[in-house]
């Protein structure tokens, strides 16, 4: 098993991957459609926005998180 200090990359590398996975899938299928291809573009779209995604992830998260926080605390 990973350490648990490690948890926050794990978290952040999980979101994001799911995140792009669903995204780039739904996106990549309403303006190309499942023609022939897809499962190219898809993959390529993916490949392109998971290191974005998973980066904003890491560096705002925590802050984003905190304001989720703040505006459930009422």
């Amino acid at each position: 098993m990973i350490k648990r200090k490690y948890l926050p990359l794990v978290n952040s590398l999980l979101m994001s991957l799911v995140m792009v996975l669903i995204m780039t899938g739904v996106i990549t299928a309403v303006n190309t459609g499942f023609s022939t291809g897809y499962l190219h573009r898809w993959a390529t779209a993916a490949l392109i926005a998971w290191p974005v995604a998973f980066t904003v992830i890491l560096l705002v998260g925590k802050r984003v998180a905190a304001l989720a926080n703040r505006i459930c605390s009422a």
